[in-house]
This record gives C-alpha cells, sequence and structure tokens, in this order.
C-alpha cells in the first residue's frame, strides 16, 4: 500500500508542476472538461467527504470525556466550519491585496506577504492530503484512486487560481512548495500515525477548506460553466462512488 500511495503522491506533484500546461483553462465559456471536474469535485463533496466527516465526529463523540467539550455536539461540523471560514477569510485577504495592488502600484497580484501567507496556509492544506493518503479512511486501492481523482481535478482548478491571483511567483515559487507539501504530508504518514482523535480534527478541518474551494472554484458564474457537462460529471463520479 506504501508504494500505491507514494505513486499518487507523485501523481498529485505531477499536476501542481504541469498543470500550467493545460491550454483550456483560460476558455470562456468554461471548456466543458473542467466543468465535468467541476461536478466530480462537487459529487466528492456530498457522497464522500460529508459522510466521512460524521464517521469522524462519531469517533470524536465517543472519545472526548471533558464535560466542558462534551457541551458542544456535533464537534467535527464546527471544526469544518471554521476550516471553511478560514478558508473564505484568506480569499478576501487577496482579493482585497490585489485590488490594493492595481489601485496603488498597476499590478495585477498580490503583495508578496499576502502570497506567503496564502501559500503557506495551502502548504498545510496540501500537507495533510498527502498524509492522508496513508492514514484516510481509504482501504482499497479503489478507494485511493477515487481520493486521488477527486482530488486531482480538484487541484488543477485551485492552482488556475492560485496563479491568477500571483502570478510569476506562483510559477516560479508556489507551486514547487504545495508539490513539496504533498511529498512532505505523504512521507509524515510513512513514519507517524497520530491518535484518530487528532485525525478527526485534521479531516474536520481540510473538509472545511475543500468545501470552500470546490465551491469557488469548481462553480464559478463569471467563467460560464457548461451544466450538462457538469452535471454528467456529477452524476459519473456520484454511481463510482457509490459503487466503490
Amino acid at each position: 500500500m506504501i508504494f500505491t500511495t507514494f505513486i499518487l503522491a507523485a501523481g498529485f506533484v505531477a499536476v501542481h508542476l504541469f498543470s500550467r500546461y493545460l491550454p483550456f483553462l483560460d476558455n470562456v465559456p468554461r471548456s466543458r472538461l473542467l466543468s465535468a471536474a467541476g461536478g466530480i469535485s462537487v459529487a466528492y463533496v456530498f457522497i464522500h467527504l460529508l459522510p466521512e466527516l460524521n464517521k469522524h465526529n462519531e469517533i470524536l463523540d465517543r472519545n472526548i470525556q471533558s464535560q466542558a467539550l462534551m457541551f458542544f455536539e456535533n464537534h467535527t461540523y464546527i471544526v469544518a466550519m471554521l476550516g471553511l471560514a478560514f478558508f473564505y477569510g484568506l480569499e478576501r485577504m487577496v482579493k482585497t491585496s490585489k485590488k490594493k495592488q492595481q489601485e496603488e502600484n498597476n499590478l495585477n497580484r498580490t503583495s508578496k506577504g499576502v502570497f506567503w501567507i496564502h501559500i503557506t496556509s495551502f502548504f498545510l492544506y496540501n500537507g495533510l492530503i498527502g498524509y492522508l493518503l496513508l492514514h484516510g479512511e481509504q482501504e482499497s486501492i479503489k478507494g485511493l484512486v477515487l481520493y486521488f481523482i477527486s482530488l486531482a481535478v480538484h487541484f488543477i482548478t485551485s492552482d488556475h487560481a492560485l496563479r491568477e491571483a500571483h502570478k510569476e511567483i506562483y510559477d516560479r515559487i508556489g507551486r514547487w512548495l504545495l508539490a513539496g507539501a504533498i511529498i512532505t504530508g505523504w512521507a509524515i504518514g510513512v513514519m507517524v500515525e497520530v491518535h484518530e482523535n487528532i485525525i478527526a480534527v485534521l479531516f474536520a478541518l481540510l473538509a472545511g477548506g475543500v468545501i470552500l474551494n470546490v465551491m469557488k472554484e469548481e462553480l464559478p458564474e463569471e467563467r460560464e460553466s457548461n451544466f450538462w457537462s457538469f452535471a454528467a460529471g456529477l452524476a459519473a463520479y456520484t454511481i463510482l462512488l457509490l459503487l466503490a
């Protein structure tokens, strides 16, 4: 299983390093392939991510003994909400910085400080995805491949958004850091297996980030997505997940 997960981690690295060469990313209206990819990512959120979030919530409810913490039910959903809010705050910060740079310096990108905050956050996000290749809920090769497909298409569109926000510094530095984060997370997973409570919290944070980023990148109104391609990707991937 370690060899299989390493191959998939290398696949994620390849997506980060080479997605910039895909010719259809800037098309308006959005290409059918990207619209279908959006459907795949949304199917992953609703058919896999949310049910797994519920399983992790049951783990925390079972293990948490503190009366103060027991007062709050649905622990992982609260953490996921915080993760979503965090990534939404990042998105607002990026847009504000880009607008300020345009007005003050006539630059169509964010400031370097915002770039480093944004990339550091996605470094941790990617590291967790790499770690969960080994310690997630995917217990079969088929499950791992479905995990890979859903997040690989998500990475393609998120890379495009990061490149739009940060321009040349993303290609020069950012994509290499995000590619390295996948391998770093995978390597930590080989050496360390953390407690299931920590996994539950980390998974919830990841879920919140994935939900926000999927809805932000895979369903952009200004990109004029192709609904039927989106629906086809959604339906096909939902069937695959249900049969897995």
